[in-house]
């Protein structure tokens, strides 16, 4: 599991430091930020493409996380900027990522346990 290892990895690492931006904000003064929206959006395609090179299998083997639309979410703010929803990214970014963290935390204590010191 060592590579799938490193992408869980790249999504802990992506969620502390959306953490560590929001940290103090609330919605109004996000969207009145660039550098909070675009630093936000960034951090949400890393997460995005470490889960799209997640394989398959992996992905199958943890439906408790929603892969799909992460990987879902990474197109839209990559291929389709202009079309962003910036409450929706907050929303993402707030609500979202601490659940995804937690589930990714889990399953690197469980399936790595030595390698899961986040």
């Amino acid at each position: 599991m060592r590579r799938e290892t490193l992408y869980l990895q790249d999504i802990i690492e992506a969620c502390d430091l959306l953490h560590a931006f929001l940290e103090g904000m609330d919605a109004s003064a996000f969207l009145a930020s660039e550098l909070h929206k675009a630093a936000a959006l960034q951090k949400l395609a890393v997460i995005g493409e470490a889960a799209a090179r997640l394989p398959q299998a992996f992905r199958e083997t943890h439906p408790q996380v929603e892969w799909r639309d992460i990987i879902a979410f990474r197109n839209i703010a990559v291929h389709a900027y202009f079309a962003v929803q910036w409450d929706i990214v907050w929303a993402t970014a707030h609500d979202d990522v601490p659940v995804l963290r937690r589930q990714v935390l889990e399953i690197l204590q469980t399936e790595n346990p030595e390698e899961s010191e986040t």
